[in-house]
């Protein structure tokens, strides 16, 4: 199972956006260091939930910072963007990295409605234009004269340049925050980025997967194959000790909550649903006390595992340090024989 870092960096004064955006960065440059396979980055406006903003800008700034690892996007809020802009950039930032991008896409948030507004997107649009925009993608980074006539674009353009660094065009994945556009992805043959709080939790995502990919008449074959591409997303609050992780670093995480749980009343109801249930809100611990979960997350055949370290107002050193904990104690546990295998 491959391992990657999610790079969710909230910056709750504006006077600290600097300093944030610096130690994302470093991070970032640690996780290729530490002999992480991929780093994802997150994308939120208006409101410090995601100190760089702008994951394409900061994709950029990674290409050149970096020589080996993935870049991945979990996810690029597609609705949002023009569809021509988006297929300059990608293609762009493909060049920079040398062919090391993961384009992660999805629809945009399901809970901060203050992005829509802000952009002047109708959110009830979003899925359309989502649709309609990977269409324009693909359409742009194979063909030459691209005519498209759509619902919201319309346009005709000679050839997009630059043409995709990678041939035909970077690996693709749909995020999936339900069961029914997962298994309407599975039912596509097409791998996918999924969030899972636990190993029991993911295990039941790719029962899902399995079951609609096969009901749609994928091989065995092709359906591992599939989910071997496919990524998991998960928080863990993470130090030496249980103590340490429950006491000073578990607050961090329930900052988190409760400042976006104050912009947002989607996510204060998915807070208070998280928080009736038993137990702690997060996989929290020390590496022996979190190792089940991930060798059980392994057992599932996931092609790997995203992990955020860093939530609310933790310090760069707490995650930094985190990151390098899992690295030495986890990660060698839970890395099989496809880490041999680059991802295409």
């Amino acid at each position: 199972m491959r391992v990657g870092v999610f790079l969710f960096h909230e910056s709750r004064d504006p006077a600290a956006d600097d300093r944030v955006i610096d130690e994302a960065m470093h991070e970032a440059i640690l996780a290729e260091e530490e002999g992480m396979d991929a780093v994802f980055l997150v994308e939120h406006h208006f409101d410090g939930n995601c100190a760089y903003v702008d994951p394409s800008t900061f994709a950029s700034a990674l290409a050149v910072k970096t020589s080996r690892i993935k870049i991945g996007f979990a996810v690029l809020q597609t609705s949002l963007y023009h569809p021509l802009r988006m297929a300059e950039q990608i293609a762009l930032i493909d060049h920079l990295s040398k062919g090391r991008l993961i384009v992660g896409l999805g629809r945009g948030s399901l809970v901060n409605l203050h992005e829509y507004s802000g952009y002047q997107i109708d959110p009830d649009s979003a899925q359309e234009r989502f649709e309609e925009i990977e269409e324009i993608l693909l359409r742009c980074w194979t063909q030459e004269k691209v005519t498209h006539a759509g619902k919201y674009w319309n346009f005709e353009i000679p050839m997009l340049r630059p043409r995709p660094y990678t041939k035909p065009y970077p690996q693709i994945l749909r995020s999936v925050a339900s069961e029914a556009s997962l298994a309407a992805q599975a039912r596509q043959g097409r791998p996918v980025l999924m969030a899972a709080a636990t190993a029991p939790g993911a295990a039941r995502n790719i029962a899902v997967y399995r079951e609609a990919a096969r009901d749609a008449g994928f091989s065995p074959d092709k359906i591992d194959e599939a989910i071997a591409q496919s990524w998991v997303a998960r928080t863990v609050v993470l130090a030496p000790t249980d103590k340490e992780a429950i006491e000073v670093g578990l607050p961090y995480f329930r900052q988190m909550q409760t400042y976006r749980a104050a912009q947002s009343s989607a996510f204060e109801a998915q807070v208070a649903k998280a928080n009736k249930q038993p137990g702690l809100p997060v996989l929290c611990g020390s590496p022996e006390t979190m190792m089940e979960d991930f060798t059980s997350l392994e057992k599932t055949g996931i092609g790997g595992v995203i992990v955020r370290f860093r939530t609310g107002p933790m310090p760069a050193d707490f995650s930094t340090r985190a990151l390098k904990l899992f690295m030495r104690e986890i990660a060698p546990r839970i890395r099989g024989r496809e880490l041999a295998t680059a991802m295409p």
